[in-house]
């Protein structure tokens, strides 16, 4: 490992003495967490704790409107809430251990297209979506739940949207970083038509990795969608991390996303490279980790509480 080494004088009892102090060179990435609406916080802590045991510096907090300024709930807009993903990110690159040119972000749903739309905004590496909503350009500085009433997004979101339509899938389309894309196999609030406009949109990505959660809902609102989730978003992370640690490696090209899966396992539907990778194999039945860092367990997979709305 490289190390950084420094000159400092050491006071003693009459005087000073000299030493070099010598400190690892390597920073940590950084990973920020943004909760879907109508959540907080609480979804992602038990998550984020499993992914610092990786060698990361995370952050989680509550977009405002909710948990402890749930009173705007009604009258906050997405342009807000973007301003609160903004700053998060600025205090989580401000942190000395952290290293700037590694950062990761996870969002879901509402969190999921705010997410995509700080890529063009902030500098980041990995880029992390479960079941991303979409919403049209129009109304930005309206409230977000005013949205649901002057536009149809059900039907928006039923159908592939273009890129050059929509500013999180102009955003996915500029992103040059890996990107890691969960969908839920019976998920009515953000279907399959709104997940695949962001797999399309991501066509200078790095790498795409693209997985369905067999059975799961919008809100994975049973136990076994809630594991599958975390083994699948920690095992990405691991591998992101450790390659960016062992340095750059060539790319694969990602599949377009009308393509069939690369491997026979019904259980899980994506667009992958046909050797297996971290997190591959059946959502549904969650896929085998490896040990748990120190200081976790088993239960701070599931225990992240659930119920987004769109």
């Amino acid at each position: 490992m490289a190390t950084h080494e420094e000159n400092v004088e050491i006071q003693s009892e009459g005087g000073s003495i000299a030493g070099t102090l010598i400190t690892p060179a390597t920073k940590l990435p950084g990973v920020l967490f943004v909760h879907g609406w109508g959540g907080s916080q609480q979804q992602y802590l038990a998550r984020a704790r499993k992914v610092a045991g990786l060698g990361c510096v995370c952050l989680t907090f509550d977009l405002t409107g909710h948990a402890g300024t749930s009173g705007q709930y009604e009258t906050v807009s997405r342009m807000r809430n973007l301003a609160d993903v903004v700053a998060a990110y600025d205090v989580l690159v401000r942190q000395p251990e952290v290293d700037r040119n590694a950062i990761a972000v996870v969002g879901s749903s509402y969190g999921g297209y705010l997410a995509a739309v700080l890529s063009t905004l902030r500098a980041l590496r990995w880029m992390a979506l479960r079941a991303p909503a979409l919403y049209m350009d129009a109304g930005w500085e309206l409230p977000k739940r005013q949205l649901h009433r002057d536009q149809d997004l059900v039907a928006y979101r039923r159908q592939v949207v273009a890129a050059d339509t929509n500013r999180a899938l102009r955003a996915c389309a500029s992103f040059a970083g890996d990107v890691l894309v969960i969908e839920s196999e019976q998920d009515q609030i953000v279907p399959h038509a709104a997940v695949t406009s962001y797999v399309d949109a991501c066509v200078q990505a790095n790498s795409m990795t693209y997985r369905v959660i067999k059975g799961a809902d919008h809100g994975l609102s049973d136990e076994e969608s809630q594991r599958a989730y975390s083994s699948l978003l920690v095992n990405w992370l691991r591998e992101m991390v450790t390659g960016a640690r062992a340095g750059p490696v060539a790319a694969e090209p990602a599949a377009p996303a009308s393509a069939p899966a690369a491997h026979d396992d019904p259980s899980v539907k994506g667009l992958e490279p046909a050797a297996p990778e971290a997190g591959s194999g059946s959502a549904n039945a969650v896929p085998p980790e490896t040990p748990h860092p120190a200081g976790t367990t088993e239960s701070a997979i599931t225990a992240a509480p659930r119920g987004e709305d769109p």
